[in-house]
């Protein structure tokens, strides 16, 4: 048995507000109900802005340990596109 291949992987670190949430826009523009993808972002804003935007897009944000060695302030998501989509 394989094992699931890793999220695809949105990196907004280096950006700051909107650019973070408009990345994840576009991804979920492009994502079925149920795929999901992974995106870091360093911005401090991006913690509250991410679950907020994805909430509102019908999609679920789950917050992920950066892991060691990670650059301080760094946030990483776990995004599940859900059934609602996001204006298209």
């Amino acid at each position: 048995m394989t094992e699931p291949a890793e999220p695809p992987l949105v990196d907004a670190a280096g950006y700051r507000c909107p650019m973070p949430v408009l990345l994840l826009e576009r991804a979920l523009r492009r994502m079925a109900p149920g795929e999901r993808i992974r995106i870091v972002a360093d911005d401090p804003v991006a913690a509250v802005d991410i679950p907020h935007f994805a909430k509102a897009a019908g999609a679920t944000a789950e917050r992920l340990s950066p892991g060691p060695g990670a650059a301080p302030g760094l946030c990483v998501f776990l995004v599940t596109a859900g059934e609602k989509g996001t204006g298209d």
